[in-house]
This record gives structure tokens, C-alpha cells and sequence, in this order.
């Protein structure tokens, strides 16, 4: 994608985040805080058997890097492995989500994989 595809993709995501929402019957609920900025994401992992995420939604302010970012991320992590989502790269996500558009903001555009892996690790600390 160009500059400008990847630009279009997070306003899109932005404006309509995919994955919004709470989820009740989640196993885990964990938030974290960008310090720097404010920005607040809240992500509900809900894991099925085999250690699957059968469902991750997320709540959050902030700005268009941080609920755009968070939104694509989501998209890609629906019904992976949880050793999937502890494994993927900050890098990767960048690469995803134009490295050279979010670069500056990185913080931003990093805050929801923070918080998802977060969320595993709460899940496996809760299931010993």
C-alpha cells in the first residue's frame, strides 16, 4: 500500500472500529494509559479451549493512531493462538500499519498490542 492507502485505512478504522465494544462474558478486562498523550485503551479477551481468543473487543479514547491501530489489530488477532498474539512484533504491527505514518507516534499506534498482550498474560496468571 501506499502512504495514502494506509492513511485511508486507519481514518476507516478510526471512524468505524471494528471489534468495538465491551464483551461480558470476558475472561480478562485489562486497560492501559499512554502516559505521554492520555490516550486509553480497554481490551476484553474472551479464550476458548486450546488456548485460542475467541473474542477480543476494546473500548478506548484517544486519538486516530491509537483507536485506528487498535481496531486493525484486532482484526488480525480474532481467533488466533494465544502464543500467536504473545509472539507477534511491535515491528510487524507497524509494518501493518504504515511504518512511516505512525513512526512519530509510536506509543500511539503500539498502546492496543500493549494492552492485548497484556491481557494474556493476565489470563495465563489467572488460569496457574
Amino acid at each position: 500500500m501506499n502512504r495514502q492507502e494506509y492513511t485511508d485505512n486507519l481514518l476507516a478504522h478510526y471512524e468505524q472500529p471494528h471489534y468495538y465494544g465491551s464483551l461480558a462474558q470476558a475472561d480478562v478486562v485489562q486497560t492501559c494509559v499512554n502516559s505521554a498523550c492520555g490516550d486509553e485503551i480497554t481490551i476484553y479477551l474472551k479464550v476458548e479451549r486450546g488456548k485460542i481468543a475467541e473474542s477480543i473487543q476494546f473500548e478506548g479514547q484517544g486519538c486516530t493512531i491509537s483507536r485506528g491501530a487498535t481496531s486493525i489489530l484486532l482484526e488480525m488477532m480474532q481467533g488466533k493462538p494465544l502464543a500467536e498474539i504473545e509472539a507477534l512484533d511491535y515491528n510487524d504491527l507497524l509494518d501493518r500499519l504504515g511504518r512511516d505514518l505512525v513512526l512519530a507516534r509510536i506509543n500511539c499506534a503500539t498502546l492496543g498490542l500493549t494492552t492485548l498482550k497484556q491481557a494474556v498474560r493476565k489470563y495465563y496468571d489467572k488460569a496457574a
